[in-house]
């Protein structure tokens, strides 16, 4: 019976969404090495504050305010760098105001017992009316150049060269942070104390952990790296302050959570996912090509999801099955045959499509949704004794 017991969903899923991208840049002539370099330039902010908020909810708390703290993050990181000339100190600004934002709101939850859901929406609101009011006299104002890492020969070689050395500072920074956080949580006494706060804070408190300090660290280091996140929006992606210039990116990386189940390179390849639906659907307004390709990559995911599932299961082919495959190969016929135009305002909406189709899809089946989810996420901890 064949069986895939170490294969993980959202790894295949996200695999194959990337090798269809490449597939698909090829097809339309578009470099898949220019394409791929592009992704992870991309999704760098979803990075940042997907593994942020992952830490944050480790702990047991849920922040729904990350848009709020990554577009403070932008301005403060944006006025920094252009007052001192220096985008580093602007990066470390972006830090210390997302992180400042986030205590604002671990004070509320931990301390006042406010309502976790209700605050962290309240916390968005703020941020992005505070970034709005701080940015006024920034609009148009360009900042200084982010540095870039000089490999020499190396960024010169072909496909490896462009794909892996040609990014700024801040990529290579983020790569060393995502991998740091796997080890802190993996197999440190400290990162493991985390972990316990958030599976039961009760049990953590017994043994004599303070929770709320516990609660308040994390708390601040997924600020701080969703600040990080917005100040890469504005000072190396852009770059240039526009109010709103988040648009919905937070929210975006709340998913990427959910999707990744709580663990770091899953949540990063969750990112790079999210990542490449951005770039695919910038591409296809400059190439100007057909929007059926992002039907056919929805059912190409969905054809590999189903298949993936009913390996694991030992189950035969089913109709089900064959048909999405079916309907998958009949639409990439029709899109290769039958280009159509579509307004652009319509593939503006592709990174948020694909958002709600993921979390429909992982509130499908509840046991897997909830797969390494921490047990005492959302809940308030009331310190007794």
């Amino acid at each position: 019976m064949s069986r895939l017991p170490s294969l993980n969903s959202q790894l295949i899923v996200t695999l194959a969404a990337l090798l269809a991208l490449a597939v698909f840049g090829i097809a339309n002539n578009i470099s898949p090495v220019l394409l791929f370099a592009s992704i992870i330039a991309a999704a760098q902010p979803l990075v940042f504050a997907a593994v942020g908020e992952m830490i944050t909810e480790k702990s047991g708390v849920l922040n729904l305010g990350v848009e709020g703290m990554m577009i403070i993050g932008a301005i403060a990181g944006f006025a920094t760098a252009v007052t001192t000339g220096s985008p580093l100190l602007g990066v470390l600004a972006a830090a210390i105001a997302g992180a400042a934002l986030a205590l604002v709101f671990g004070f509320l939850t931990q301390v006042l017992l406010a309502n976790q859901v209700a605050t962290g929406l309240a916390l968005t609101m703020f941020g992005l009316g505070l970034a709005a009011l701080i940015g006024q006299p920034f609009s148009g104002v360009k900042p200084p150049p982010f540095p870039k890492l000089d490999l020499a020969v190396i960024s010169d070689l072909p496909v490896v060269g462009p794909l892996l050395f040609n990014h700024n500072l801040m990529v290579y920074f983020g790569l060393v942070l995502v991998a740091l956080i796997w080890a802190f949580l993996t197999f440190t006494r400290t990162g493991l104390t985390l972990r316990a706060v958030g599976e039961d804070h009760d049990a953590a408190h017994a043994l004599g952990y303070n929770v709320i300090l516990i609660r308040l660290t994390a708390i601040a280091v997924g600020g701080a790296m969703a600040g990080m996140g917005g100040a890469y929006l504005s000072l190396v992606r852009v770059p240039q302050w526009t109010e709103g210039m988040t648009a919905g990116s937070g929210w975006i990386a709340l998913a990427i959570v959910v999707f990744g189940t709580w663990r770091t390179w899953r949540v990063m390849l969750g990112a790079y996912l999210f990542g490449g639906v951005t770039i695919l659907q910038l591409n296809m307004q400059i190439a100007d090509i057909t929007p059926l390709w992002l039907v056919v990559l929805a059912l190409f995911l969905a054809a590999v999801s189903v298949t993936v599932r009913s390996f694991r299961s030992s189950a035969p082919a089913s109709p089900w099955m064959i048909g999405l495959w079916f309907t998958t190969l009949l639409a990439g016929s029709i899109a290769i045959r039958h280009p159509v135009s579509i307004p652009t305002e319509y593939l503006n909406m592709a990174p948020y499509i694909a958002t709600i189709l993921v979390l429909v899809a992982m509130s499908a089946d509840k046991l897997r949704a909830n797969i390494n989810a921490p047990a005492s996420l959302g809940r308030v901890f009331h310190r007794t004794g």
